[in-house]
C-alpha cells in the first residue's frame, strides 16, 4: 500500500505524548493484561496478536490474554478498550481497517475516534493478500473473473468477515476499479469466509495468506491475484492485480499495538520499547512468516504517520467508488 511520507495536520492529535514519554526503565503495571482484538478468534490479525501477546508475556513476566470481540463491525471492541481503565491493563490490537476505514463507514454509529481516543505503540504484521478462488473453478486468472463478472453481472458471489472488512473494501474496491458488479456475502468473520471458498459456497474472496495455507495444502482453493504491488516472495508465480490489468489496485492489511491517550506516559513508554524490541528480533519475525504474515516492525512515530496516511486514503477511495457501510 503506498504511504504518505509526510505528516498531514491532523497527525498531531495521534502522537500526542509520543516524544514526550521518556523510555523509563520501569515495571508494567502488575497483573493481566488484556489485549482486545475487534475481529473474529482464527483470523490473520488474531494469528499475529497472540505471537506478540506470547513474546510481551515473556519479557515482562505477566499474562498477557488476547480478547477476540468480533461484534457490530468492531465497534463493541473499540468501545470496550475506550471505557476502560486508561492504566495499561487493558491493550487495544487494530487493524487499519477498524483504524481507518470504519470511522468513514461507520460514521453515524461510532463512538470513538480512532485517532484522537487512541495513540500508537507498535505495529506487529502485515498481512499479505490474495484472491482466492475454489480449487474447481472456471476462473483462472484475474482477467477471467472481470470476463464472467461483465458478461452475468452479480452472478459472483464474493465472501469476506462482515461489512468494513479488510475482505470486503478489498473485493469493493476492485469492482470499482473494474466496473464490475459482484454479490456481497457477509459472514461472521473472516475465518467462516475462507471456509465458504473452499467448499463452494461462494465463488471468490479476498483472502489472506495465513487463511488460506491450510486449503492449498489440500488443493481446496487456488490463488488468482496478488492485491499487493509487487509479487509476494513465497508465490512468484501469481501475478498482482496490476500486472494482470486492474490499474493502480494496492491492498494490504496491517496489525498494530494502541493503548489509550490518557495512559500514564511511563507505561505507554515500556510497552513501546517492549513491543518494538520483539516487532524487530528475528525469530519473532520468522514466526510471522511462518504463519503466513509478513513482519511489520513500524515504530510508533511511523505508525502514526500510516494511521493519519491510510485514513485520507480511504476516505477517497470510499467516497469515490461509494462504498456503503451497513
Amino acid at each position: 500500500m503506498n504511504r504518505r511520507d509526510l505528516l498531514s495536520s491532523g497527525t498531531a492529535a495521534l502522537l500526542g505524548g509520543l516524544y514526550a514519554a521518556p523510555a523509563l526503565a520501569q515495571k508494567y503495571p502488575s497483573g493481566p493484561v488484556n489485549i482486545v482484538l475487534p475481529l473474529q478468534a482464527g483470523s490473520a490479525s488474531d494469528v499475529a496478536v497472540r505471537h506478540m501477546a506470547e513474546r510481551l508475556a515473556t519479557r515482562l513476566g505477566q499474562g498477557f490474554v488476547v480478547e477476540t470481540v468480533a461484534a457490530a463491525a468492531g465497534l463493541v471492541g473499540l468501545e470496550k478498550i475506550a471505557r476502560a481503565k486508561p492504566d495499561g491493563q487493558a491493550v487495544a490490537a487494530l487493524n487499519n481497517s477498524i483504524m481507518t476505514i470504519l470511522p468513514h463507514l461507520q460514521a453515524k454509529n461510532m463512538k470513538v475516534d480512532t485517532r484522537k481516543d487512541f495513540v500508537p505503540v507498535a505495529g506487529i504484521a502485515n498481512i499479505p493478500t490474495f484472491f482466492a478462488v475454489p480449487a474447481n473453478s472456471p476462473v483462472r486468472s484475474i482477467q477471467d473473473l472481470i470476463k464472467l463478472a461483465k458478461s452475468e453481472p452479480r452472478r459472483i458471489n464474493y465472501s469476506s468477515g462482515g461489512v468494513g472488512s479488510p475482505q470486503h473494501l478489498a473485493t469493493e474496491m476492485f469492482t470499482a476499479y473494474t466496473g464490475t458488479q459482484l454479490t456481497h456475502v457477509p459472514y461472521r468473520g473472516a475465518s467462516q469466509a475462507a471456509l465458504a471458498v473452499a467448499t463452494g459456497e461462494v465463488q471468490l474472496m479476498s483472502m489472506a495468506l495465513s487463511l488460506a495455507q491450510p486449503f492449498l495444502q489440500d488443493n481446496r482453493v487456488r490463488l488468482i491475484g496478488y492485491c499487493g504491488t509487487d509479487r509476494h516472495a513465497q508465490f512468484r508465480d501469481i501475478p498482482t492485480l496490476q500486472e494482470q490489468g486492474v490499474r493502480d489496485y494496492d491492498y494490504s492489511s496491517w496489525v498494530a499495538l494502541f493503548l489509550h491517550k490518557d495512559v500514564p506516559a511511563e507505561v505507554l513508554a515500556t510497552l513501546r520499547r517492549e513491543a518494538q524490541a520483539i516487532s524487530e528480533d528475528k525469530d519473532f519475525q520468522q514466526q510471522l512468516i511462518r504463519s503466513g504474515l509478513e513482519p511489520w516492525p513500524r515504530t510508533a512515530a511511523q505508525l502514526g504517520q500510516l494511521v493519519e496516511g491510510d485514513f485520507q486514503r480511504w476516505k477517497k477511495i470510499i467516497q469515490d467508488a461509494n462504498i456503503q457501510g451497513s
